[in-house]
């Protein structure tokens, strides 16, 4: 079988939480996804190997996934929230798309995102149901493609300059479609 591997990079200050305690994190990494990590510190390179014995090639990239969440800010019990179900999924926001190089245009919004205390972060990830991690130029949210895409939408809007109110309105609207299309779903015609 033929050698499959991948290359992420990662913030320096990141290394540290994709190794973890004693190695724990990059461990149970390596012992889920049959992958062998090999982690440069001094640059932020990683290397991602699949293991010869791995019987799904897909692996490697739902590694690459889990990574990359970490170095986006995510501690590694949120990152392997995208091995407990495979719906699961990572989006990452580049702030620097929108705004350029402009560091005071990101640093104004990612305090919109994350709000007084975090309540605003807290608010979406509470009517979404995805977790938000705000780090360097990026947001970024793991979730299924629904608590994902209002998560998104909501960002895009904060992005926009719409009011935090605004924001807080759309997102209750959206938890109230989510929360009725989740009960069709129950519904027995009949």
């Amino acid at each position: 079988m033929a050698k499959y591997s991948t290359f992420v990079k990662i913030p320096k200050e990141r290394i540290g939480v994709l190794i973890g305690p004693k190695g724990s994190v990059k461990e149970t990494i390596e012992k889920r996804l049959k992958v062998k990590l090999d982690v440069d510190s001094r640059t932020g390179d990683v290397e991602i190997i699949l293991d010869e014995k791995a019987d799904d090639p897909s692996l490697i990239f739902r590694a690459k996934e889990v990574v990359l969440a970490i170095g986006r800010g995510f501690s590694p019990e949120n990152a392997f929230r995208l091995l407990e179900d495979e719906d699961k999924m990572l989006e990452i926001i580049d702030l620097r798309e929108v705004f350029g190089r402009s560091q005071s245009d990101i640093r104004r919004v990612k305090g919109r995102i994350i709000g007084k205390d975090g309540k605003t972060r807290r608010i979406i990830e509470e009517m979404s149901g995805a977790v938000v991690s705000v780090y360097g130029h990026t947001a970024s949210i793991i979730g299924d493609l629904d608590e994902v895409e209002i998560a998104r939408d909501a960002i895009r809007l904060l992005i926009k300059g719409s009011s935090h109110r605004t924001v807080y309105k759309f997102l209750y609207r959206k938890r109230q479609e989510l929360k009725r299309r989740k009960l069709e779903l129950w519904e027995t015609p009949g």
